[in-house]
């Protein structure tokens, strides 16, 4: 047991702690605000406030952690062990700075509360991000002040009890559009098809008319490669369904359609299978209940998985939302434009809402990498995509945390727009498993 020294008990610090060191490390824990307790303890301990009591393991705290409410926050800066880290200390500390502070500061997006410019859908950006700005957006920092943390304490106390943390990957996949053409009913098909026409489209007509009239297959059906590839290499697949009715953004088969039922009992076979909020769910919170309830209806059972179509995300009203309507686990923490860690952490964690100063229920599942930021953000070819991914994985691996992926059903499709994508998922598959 490791026991922490603390002037203040906050429900900041209790969260913070909790982070780092149960939930990423492994490390039992318990915290005191009496000094001669913590004189008197045996075992592994540190101090964490603005000065130490003796010579004991010091980390100099900020005032981040024993705040509350929302301010514009000035972290400051410094260089270390060849990165950027947040809150640096002036007193002699076990770091150079506060990591304490600095974790909480990343994974709680605090950033996001503060006033911010939103792009067209209404979404925060990368570029005003401290991570981005820093040039960390890549590296999951958190996890890695974190084993810094497990390094000193081992240093000063030899091996310390702990749970042991495994690396592990999750393939997720977002059934945005099920079929590029079949099952969409008599009206939007037959515009399509007129639609070809009129843009002098032929050859979008042919393959259309083709794979409505079941002459050929339909290029969004990728479902028994998926099937096979997840078999080959032993893996569980995590399947986000959208199920909003038809708008602009949302253009998905209708849930009522019996192939489109039948396809999401298939995936609740193959894995597991959550709710893809729409997009006009974000301005109309009761089409989410209609969602999940639609989704809990075919596949009677309840459901708790959760990512957000677009990444249409808005911090906290978004997770507040989810909470509300008994999702445990949402998948939505990631950027749709750069890849990388948006709260520069890549361990599942319980999401804290700066609103209420309180730890939530829901999980936060962060993911690294998708494929439209590889193709249509970043205009990456395929032969350049593991270039990207490799980094990525191989820096979640290092910190023993959870690699994830986004992908979409369309990109298996092997047509002019996704040559050669199925053999960067395989690619990446292989380099992710354990």
């Amino acid at each position: 047991m490791l026991l922490i020294y603390t002037h203040k008990l906050t429900s900041r610090n209790q969260y913070t702690f909790k982070l780092i060191l149960k939930d990423i490390l492994g490390i039992s824990f318990r915290i005191t605000t009496q000094v001669e307790e913590f004189k008197a303890w045996q075992g592994p301990k540190f101090t964490y406030c603005r000065s130490s009591i003796d010579d004991e393991l010091f980390f100099c705290a900020t005032e981040l952690l024993f705040e509350t409410g929302i301010v514009v926050q000035e972290p400051g800066t410094m260089r270390w062990n060849g990165n950027k880290v947040l809150f640096p200390v002036a007193r002699k500390s076990a770091l150079p700075f506060d990591p304490f502070a600095a974790s909480f500061l990343l994974v709680s997006r605090y950033e996001e509360y503060l006033p911010h410019l939103k792009d067209q859908h209404g979404r925060f950006t990368p570029s005003q991000s401290l991570a981005f700005q820093h040039g960390f957006l890549q590296k999951p920092v958190v996890n890695q002040w974190a084993q810094e943390i497990r390094k000193l304490l081992e240093n000063r106390f030899g091996k310390i009890p702990s749970q042991e943390k495994k690396y592990s990957f999750v393939p997720t996949i977002d059934i945005d559009n099920a079929w590029a053409y079949r099952h969409k009913g008599f009206i939007r098909i037959g515009g399509g098809l007129l639609a070809d026409l009129s843009k002098l489209n032929f050859k979008g007509f042919t393959e259309r008319f083709k794979s409505v009239f079941r002459l050929a297959d339909d290029p969004y059906d990728t479902y028994d490669y998926q099937v096979k590839l997840f078999e080959r290499y032993g893996i569980e697949p995590i399947y986000f369904i959208l199920l909003g009715e038809y708008a602009t953004y949302d253009k998905n088969v209708p849930y009522q359609n019996k192939h489109m039922q039948s396809l999401i009992k298939f995936m609740g076979d193959v894995g597991q299978v959550g709710i893809h909020p729409s997009y006009a769910s974000g301005e109309d919170p009761s089409r989410l209940r209609r969602e999940i309830a639609r989704l809990s209806a075919i596949l009677h059972q309840e459901i708790h998985l959760s990512r957000q179509h677009f990444l249409k995300l808005s911090i906290p009203e978004t997770y507040q939302r989810l909470i509300d309507h008994d999702i445990t686990d949402d998948y939505t923490m990631g950027y749709p434009d750069l890849p990388g860690f948006r709260a520069s952490i890549c361990s599942p964690y319980f999401f804290y809402d700066l609103d209420l100063e309180i730890e939530t229920s829901l999980k936060l599942h962060p993911f690294a990498i998708m494929d439209g930021t590889l193709k249509d953000y970043m205009n990456i070819a395929p032969s350049q995509a593991m270039e990207v991914i490799h980094p990525l994985i191989d820096s979640v691996k290092r910190v023993d945390g959870q690699f994830i992926s986004v992908w979409h059903n369309e990109s298996f499709a092997e047509n002019e727009r996704w040559k050669g994508w199925r053999t960067v998922y395989e690619n990446h598959i292989e380099a992710a498993l354990p």
